[in-house]
Order: structure tokens, then C-alpha cells, then sequence
């Protein structure tokens, strides 16, 4: 009898394990793209499949064998997608180690991208901090021709880029919680990943700026195809424009909800224009917003930002680091350039898309009793796009990095 109950109770504990499925015996998908196709309510579906023995050292694979598998079927949605490629696929696919869902350009801009996406909410498989990526070509030729040149494992290839270019502000924090949390919230703009791996034919003049790049706009030479920089804007869960790296600092900058780690910059050098100065941008203390709304009378929003600045490079050799003068033209200089272009992207927000990428609209809901009266109100069209914005910043420290002193041409040159 006891022996008995000892079975029993091992095949109660025993049977939670009914269900497992072994490692090796599952497909792990890292990225998934979807693409229009001819038939209406039929989409693409591409899924890159990691290798799992790849970059591990336990196991030795031969040279030829590829880091992943990369399928497209089509599909209603993605998950009945999903079951479509298992029919070929010897592995059960996985969607839960998927880092990015990649849009073709084509699809985002169509009002059934909310639609196709929706699945993605709803099943348990996909996390909620999958990345969201708008290419400028189809989903199904960026998956297949990203190929990382220095990183064999392609799930750590998109891991580590994505992380360093939102840390430095070149592209945005796109998750898909984010993306379903302002788009049912109807009042601000969300802003995707935008990258591409084609080049453009046509690239704007950027005075030589750093940032003021979309994807498949910076002169490179060498190296992987693929360029990530920029935002697609979306607006009540359809693309409607797309804004360059600098954009999406701002953006990034005036936004409470995103935490931006230090960047780099360059500005005219104050007294010696031809020449540009590189300085360490750092935000330490989140933007103080302050909103007034009247109902009768546009709404007045003031916010103010402090942060730090490092110079890094002053090609002119001016020593800013010595003369006090200098050093208030030079804070000066910085901190008219950053309210010039913050002002400009502002007045784009309200004028063009009549709505806000930075998230200001949880800091008006408090004037409201409820839902009904906020939503009267109406942040798109009649609040944000008619508001007196007035945007400071304020340079807590300005420092010139370990060197008190540049070379002194004239001494080093006779």
C-alpha cells in the first residue's frame, strides 16, 4: 500500500512533464517579415530560423553549413502562417526568441497593416518586447540579404545592433507593447525602427551632420549593407512619414517614458565655422513638462530639459577650455542649435501630422474627469496641433575631457 502511494504521488508530479518538447527537436524563428501580396487578406511570411550549433563551441559543424534557415509561406495571419511552414520545416517552429517583426514599407502604409498585426497581440507566443522594423524594400530581401560579416549568430547580430543604436537615440525603442499601447490610446504618433539594406539612389544634403540620415543614406564603404537609422512614423497604426537620426534623438529626448543614453554630436564651431566640434551629449535628469490646458484657448506646454555636455574634438584648436568668453559662446551655440531644430521638428508634429511622437498626452488626461471628456477633447486634432509649445534646455556642466590644452600649431610647425 505504501509502495503504491509512493507511485501515485511520483505519477501526479511526473505528468507536468507530459508536454515538453527537447531543444533539439525546435526551431527557434529570431526574425519574421510580412509583405503584401496580389490577393487581397493573404500576406507574406518570412521566417529567419537560427542554427542553434552555430558559435557554440561544444559543437563542431562543418564550413559550409549556414548560420540560418531562412522560409516564406503565405498566409492569413502569422500564426496560421506558422503552422503552413511547419508542414516543411522538420523542427516545431518557436516564436518565443523572436527579437524583431520586419514591415515592408508597402504594407506599413496601408490600412490593413493594423489588421495583420493584431495576431501578434493576441498570442501567448510572441513577446510583448519584440522590436518592430519598417524596411524600404520587401520584409522577405531584407531577411535575405542581411548578412552580419563580424557576427556568426545571427539572434546576437540583432540583439546587440538594436540595443546600442536606441541607447544612441539613431533609431527608437519600437516594441510591439509600445506600438499597441499609443495605438489604442489614439493620441500620439508611434515611431518604428526604419533600415534597409538597398542604397539610395538620392541622398539628401546633411552639411556634413552625423544624424541627419534615414537608412540606406550613409556613405559607407565596406562593410554589411544594412543600415539602421531613422524612425517611420505611424499615426492611429498606419506609416504615414518617416524622420531622419536627428529627428529621433529629439524626439527621444523630449519623451519621459524612454531612457536615451549619451550621444555624440557635432555644431559649427562658433568662431571658426569651416570647422565642427564633436561633443558627448548626456540627459541625467528626465524633461520637466508642464502642461496648461484652457479650453477656450490653446494649451500651453513648457518644457524644459537639462543635460550635460563633454567636448571630445575641437579641430580648430581654439582653447574654449581656457577662456571663459569662449566657453559661453560655445554653451551658447549649443544650446540655440538644439532649441532651432527641436522648435523645427515641433512645428513639422504640429502642422504635418497634427499629432506628437513624444508621448505628451499622458500629462493632459489629468484635466479630464473621464475617458468621454478626453476624448472629446481631442489631442490630434484641436489640442496638440493648436498648443503653445515652448521647449528650454538648460547645460548643467561643460566639460573639455582629460586635456586641459590642444597643440599649438605654431610651435609644432615651423
Amino acid at each position: 500500500m505504501r509502495k503504491l502511494s509512493v507511485f501515485l504521488i511520483l505519477s501526479f508530479i511526473l505528468s507536468g512533464c507530459y508536454d515538453r518538447i527537447e531543444l533539439e527537436h525546435q526551431s527557434y524563428v529570431i526574425a519574421v517579415g510580412i509583405d503584401t501580396t496580389e490577393q487581397e487578406g493573404v500576406y507574406s511570411f518570412t521566417y529567419q530560423i537560427a542554427n542553434p550549433e552555430i558559435g557554440s563551441a561544444a559543437v563542431q559543424i562543418g564550413p559550409d553549413e549556414p548560420p540560418t534557415e531562412i522560409v516564406t509561406v503565405n498566409g492569413a495571419d502569422i500564426l496560421s502562417a506558422t503552422y503552413t511552414a511547419n508542414s516543411f520545416v522538420s523542427k516545431k517552429i518557436i516564436l518565443d526568441q523572436t527579437k524583431i517583426i520586419v514591415i515592408s514599407e508597402e504594407l506599413a502604409q496601408t490600412k490593413n497593416f493594423l489588421r495583420v498585426i493584431q495576431a501578434a497581440a493576441r498570442t501567448p507566443q510572441i513577446r510583448r518586447g519584440v522590436q518592430l522594423l519598417v524596411t524600404k524594400e520587401k520584409a522577405s530581401d531584407f531577411i535575405n540579404n542581411n548578412k552580419p560579416i563580424m557576427e556568426q549568430r545571427p539572434h546576437k547580430y540583432y540583439q546587440y545592433m538594436l540595443t546600442r543604436a536606441v541607447q544612441t537615440g539613431i533609431i527608437p525603442e519600437a516594441t510591439l507593447h509600445r506600438f499597441f499601447q499609443i495605438t489604442e490610446g489614439d493620441a500620439d504618433l508611434f515611431l518604428a525602427i526604419y533600415a534597409t539594406t538597398q542604397e539610395s539612389e538620392q541622398k539628401k544634403n546633411t552639411d556634413g551632420f552625423e544624424d541627419k540620415y534615414i537608412a540606406g543614406e550613409i556613405p559607407q564603404i565596406g562593410g554589411s549593407p544594412t543600415q539602421f537609422m531613422g524612425s517611420a512614423v505611424f499615426k492611429e497604426g498606419q506609416m504615414i512619414d518617416i524622420i531622419d537620426g536627428e529627428e529621433t534623438r529629439l524626439a527621444q529626448m523630449l519623451d519621459r517614458t524612454l531612457e536615451m543614453e549619451s550621444y555624440l554630436a557635432t555644431i559649427p564651431d562658433p568662431k571658426m565655422p569651416e570647422f565642427r566640434i564633436s561633443y558627448n551629449y548626456s540627459q541625467k535628469k528626465e524633461p520637466a513638462i508642464k502642461m496648461n490646458y484652457h479650453r477656450d484657448k490653446p494649451t500651453e506646454i513648457d518644457v524644459d530639459i537639462f543635460f550635460q555636455v563633454e567636448v571630445i574634438a575641437i579641430p580648430s584648436l581654439i582653447k574654449y577650455s581656457q577662456n571663459k568668453g569662449d566657453q559661453q559662446a560655445l554653451e551658447e551655440a549649443i544650446i540655440q542649435r538644439l532649441e532651432k531644430k527641436t522648435n523645427e521638428l515641433i512645428t513639422k508634429t504640429q502642422e504635418k501630422y497634427q499629432s506628437d511622437p513624444f508621448y505628451w498626452s499622458l500629462y493632459i488626461r489629468k484635466h479630464f474627469k473621464d475617458i468621454k471628456e478626453y476624448e472629446k477633447a481631442d489631442w490630434h486634432k484641436k489640442i496638440y496641433p493648436n498648443a503653445k509649445i515652448n521647449v528650454t534646455y538648460h547645460m548643467d556642466k561643460l566639460e573639455f575631457g582629460k586635456m586641459i590644452d590642444d597643440s599649438n600649431l605654431n610651435e609644432v610647425r615651423d
